[in-house]
């Protein structure tokens, strides 16, 4: 049982409660020439220029042309600003239409986050530690349950299906980003097909035969397609769990 006295606010970190305003710097003595959005800003764009591996204290501080001393009266460390980083990478959820049913909800909210993913492709290098605590990602997990608010689901199985299609989207960006890292730009599956081919010989392959022999692996890459069956079919899972509820 909770302790009347625990006070939940003890446990947020500094950074953030100043990334939700709820504190505020002091007013005493000269202004302070740093905000928690230029220190941000300045990681984005040495992860978006250099990558994840660039990135240190010391880096960032460089970008805003202060000392590393500074930026820890904002953040306490690398992994705080990283934290901030992703959640301001990801920006605010697209609105709902106000005739919008639960499926076209978490549709436009998927196609949103591959959006996001996708302009910021170093925030997908950045593991995740913690459930979300940044505005934004706390916006979007609340736009993503409204979807499903008028739904017959507990509020459980309505948290589980938002990690569901956010761990596919998440991963089917990844996915995309490190075949065209690995092609070079070129197409992938064509010459995998046909490198498949090759191997397979000889019969002990039967059903993987039959897949090659249609020619589905020599079609051109299409990542939207892709992303829409595998999207449309977690949604057809959700769609029997509402229609059993």
């Amino acid at each position: 049982m909770r302790d009347p006295d625990d006070n939940d606010d003890d446990l947020i970190p500094p950074s953030i409660e100043l990334a939700w305003g709820r504190r505020r710097r002091a007013t005493r003595g000269p202004k302070p020439g740093l905000t928690l959005d230029r220190i941000v800003a300045a990681g984005i764009e040495v992860a978006r220029t250099e990558g994840v591996g660039a990135l240190s204290m010391t880096r960032v501080a460089d970008e805003l042309g202060v000392g590393t001393m500074s930026l820890y009266r904002y953040v306490a460390s690398k992994d705080e600003l990283l934290t901030l980083m992703v959640d301001s990478a990801l920006g605010t959820p697209p609105p709902a239409p106000s005739d919008e049913d639960w499926r076209s909800g978490l549709i436009r909210w998927a196609v949103g986050v591959r959006g996001a993913y996708q302009r910021h492709p170093w925030s997908l290098r950045i593991p995740i530690s913690a459930p979300p605590l940044g505005p934004n990602n706390v916006a979007w997990l609340e736009n993503a349950l409204r979807a499903l608010r008028d739904t017959p689901l507990s509020e459980q199985q309505k948290l589980s299906t938002v990690l569901l299609v956010s761990g596919f989207v998440r991963n089917d960006v990844t996915l995309d980003l490190d075949l065209a890292a690995g092609a070079g730009g070129a197409q992938v599956m064509p010459t995998y097909a046909r490198i498949l081919r090759a191997l397979i010989e000889g019969g002990d392959f039967p059903a993987l035969a039959d897949a090659v022999a249609s020619g589905a692996l020599e079609d051109e890459d299409d990542p939207d397609s892709e992303f829409e069956f595998g999207l449309e079919r977690i949604l057809d899972g959700v769609a029997a769990l509402i229609a059993r509820a």
